[in-house]
């Protein structure tokens, strides 16, 4: 029997996106089915120059967008969460430790990655722990039996630092590419190797419905 050719969907995101967190569950859908190769693409918004302090106007911000989110897709975001990662005193809104660690993951255990981002997303925004904090990263990826990338986290060399920086430089290029900004966003690869937008809101529709647009962009 002929097999169906593999589909290649570039997932641009950053671990403190509220939206991304959203989008987990038709991320996990997408990994599960056959012939369909779902490539993580940290961007770095919310790192180096674009992480901040976590005050006290912007706690407000965030709260009030991510019970948006929570209303419009059931992911939670739970009291702890509130209390001690938006009402934590000198708190920091920076993705930087958790896009190392997704680089350490994806160097040393890469069929694990998406497994990683999701547990850290869970861990901020269920369980009210800091996955800005390395200590926090390092943790969580233990308890996923990913001790590599777990020491890396806590100890990054430079080498996985330029690995990262490099990968967020591609997805910042791919993002420039297809003419969209911020994430989460969808990029399937067609044929010939053309870039196809779906954008994020594909992420949050119909599951069937996302996988239809996934195999009609490829075949575009």
């Amino acid at each position: 029997m002929p097999t169906t050719p593999t589909v290649t969907v570039t997932y641009l995101f950053d671990p403190l996106c509220g939206w991304c967190y959203a989008a987990a569950p038709a991320l996990k859908f997408l990994q599960a089915q056959e012939g369909v190769d779902v490539v993580l693409a940290p961007s770095g918004l919310f790192a180096g120059a674009g992480a901040r302090p976590m005050d006290a106007q912007f706690a407000a911000y965030a709260w009030t967008n991510d019970q948006r989110i929570q209303q419009l897709t059931g992911q939670p975001f739970t009291q702890a969460y509130r209390d001690q990662i938006l009402g934590a005193a000198n708190g920091r809104f920076d993705s930087g430790p958790a896009t190392l660690a997704l680089t350490a993951v994806a160097q040393t255990a890469p069929t694990r990655e998406l497994d990683a981002l999701h547990a850290l997303q869970h861990a901020r925004y269920v369980e009210g722990r800091d996955n800005a904090d390395p200590a926090v990263i390092a943790e969580v990826l233990r308890a996923l039996g990913l001790q590599e990338a777990a020491a890396l986290a806590l100890a990054p060399d430079t080498a996985l630092q330029r690995a990262t920086a490099e990968r967020t430089a591609t997805a910042q290029a791919t993002l420039r590419a297809v003419g969209a900004r911020g994430v989460p966003q969808l990029v399937v690869t067609g044929q010939g190797g053309a870039l196809r937008l779906l954008g994020g809101d594909a992420l949050l529709g119909p599951r069937e419905q996302l996988l239809a647009l996934v195999r009609a962009a490829a075949a575009d």
